[in-house]
């Protein structure tokens, strides 16, 4: 087993990289928009394309998401956060899901989202 920290601070890492035999599972910590002050659909977006990044930087897509938890600072949000998820993901290719309504760390954030995608091992290893 090869465990890899990606952007190690020195409280969390921004990805963990996980190698178990013909597997790499990728663990994205908890994103949230650099922007705060842009709205739910905003920040989602944001957020979206953030992911997306992180994800290409191990060879993966959001096709490859297994399962993703979404942190909403009010319930209100829910209906533009799926909004912009629908056009976002993948037809076929849904991961498991939950939202939660959450205080989220700062109350300029609307949105956090946490994911976890799964690769073949044979992917680029930085």
């Amino acid at each position: 087993m090869n465990i890899i920290r990606h952007d190690m601070g020195p409280r969390f890492s921004e990805m963990v990289t996980v190698d178990l035999g013909t597997a790499r599972l990728l663990y994205l910590s908890g994103q949230v928009a650099e922007n705060p002050s842009l709205d739910i659909t905003g920040q989602m977006r944001e957020i979206l394309r953030h992911i997306d990044r992180l994800l290409a930087t191990q060879g993966a897509t959001k096709q490859d998401l297994v399962s993703v938890t979404i942190y909403l600072r009010t319930v209100g949000d829910y209906a533009a956060m799926n909004s912009v998820w629908d056009e976002w993901v993948p037809a076929g290719h849904t991961p498991a899901r939950a939202t939660v309504g959450a205080k989220l760390i700062d109350s300029e954030y609307r949105v956090e989202i946490q994911a976890t995608a799964a690769i073949a091992a044979t992917g680029p290893v930085p």
